[in-house]
């Protein structure tokens, strides 16, 4: 995971290291022609030899703290941030991530004194710090449910994205662990607009031994949800999972089904769910979901195979929703929940 991103920044960190070593090597050779100039001086003009020692005292002091210690000024940070922003661009980190990141960074690094063994650290940990303060801190998805279910039934979760992006088996995966956890749930097949989505959804049904409430193709997908509410009500089950048909974010009539979907059954939680290997185009989806209808949450599927991590650095900054879990593969149980330090330790090890 994130191996091109990974590469990319340690190429930036090494460079970074060369041009603050090349400043530093630069320093030195000036203070020591400055106290040549010195002791020529002394020579030739002895009466102020005092004053003069005093000033190359001062300066084999800097000299000696040169050889220990870089300092980072402006014109390094905008060297460096120049080549990382280049970095988080090709990788598809949000234009709002990365300037975020830039702030932070800039607070945390410019004037800093550093060891210079340890400079490449000090960045990284910088970086590390930025980015771990990006991140939103998901909330416990499944000690959330059972508070709930303590006091009222069901936990109602709707589930939304445009095609392809994994959301029927996402929701066979939460399915899956909710049972795991003892919890029970029921699935809404409330995507009756695409061909086959009923029957997708009833063979993860069969495996996962749990039920599908469905209407007819073409149905209304609120009064399938509408049901499944009910059926849960009277039958005491924990959870509604309700599936919908996957939309494209910039049409208009397929969002306002979904806002009538929640407008009829006022769902406990919104989840986007997005493919973290498209990058922008999951930001920007999850963007114009979050504005059409409010979000909760966000899964992103296909994290195994991310090899940037654009998606995953900023759409919890940019929609300012936690992402709650990852689908790292097709089985049920390949359902990650998200872990700040874990992606961090991703990028840089």
């Amino acid at each position: 995971m994130f191996g091109f991103l990974k590469k990319k920044i340690k190429e930036v960190f090494g460079k970074t290291k060369q041009e603050l070593e090349k400043q530093t090597d630069k320093e030195e050779k000036e203070i020591k022609k400055e106290i040549k100039g010195l002791e020529k001086k002394e020579k030739k003009e002895p009466e102020k030899k005092e004053k003069l020692e005093e000033k190359k005292e001062n300066l084999l002091t800097k000299l000696m703290k040169i050889a220990k210690v870089a300092k980072i000024k402006e014109e390094n940070f905008d060297k460096f941030f120049s080549e990382l922003e280049m970095v988080l661009i090709e990788n598809n980190v949000a234009m709002e991530a990365i300037e975020f990141l830039k702030t932070e960074l800039k607070k945390e690094l410019i004037g800093k004194e550093i060891k210079r063994k340890e400079l490449e650290k000090e960045i990284e940990n910088s970086l590390k710090k930025a980015i771990n303060e990006l991140l939103i801190e998901p909330f416990d998805f499944v000690e959330k449910i059972k508070e709930r279910v303590k006091k009222e039934k069901p936990y109602t979760i709707v589930f939304f994205g445009i095609n392809g992006s994994g959301k029927t088996t996402t929701i066979a995966k939460i399915s899956h662990l909710l049972k795991k956890q003892g919890l029970s749930s029921v699935l809404a097949a409330s995507d009756t607009f695409r061909a086959a989505s009923i029957e997708q959804l009833e063979k993860h049904a069969v495996k996962l031994d749990v039920k599908v409430i469905k209407h007819k193709y073409g149905s209304d997908p609120a009064a399938v949800a509408f049901d499944a509410i009910a059926h849960a009500k009277a039958q005491g089950i924990d959870c509604v999972l309700i599936d919908t048909a996957g939309r494209i974010h910039v049409k208009a009539d397929l969002m306002r089904e979904m806002e009538k979907i929640i407008r009829v059954n006022k769902p406990d939680l919104k989840v986007f769910v997005g493919e973290a290997i498209v990058g922008n185009d999951a930001i920007d989806q999850a963007k114009a979901f979050h504005e059409a209808i409010g979000i909760d949450a966000i899964i992103l599927t296909k994290a195994d195979v991310d090899e940037k991590g654009g998606a995953m650095i900023s759409v919890s900054y940019v929609t300012k929703k936690p992402i709650i879990f990852l689908g790292v593969g097709q089985e049920y149980g390949d359902l990650k929940k998200f872990d700040k330090d874990d992606l961090i330790k991703s990028i840089f090890t």
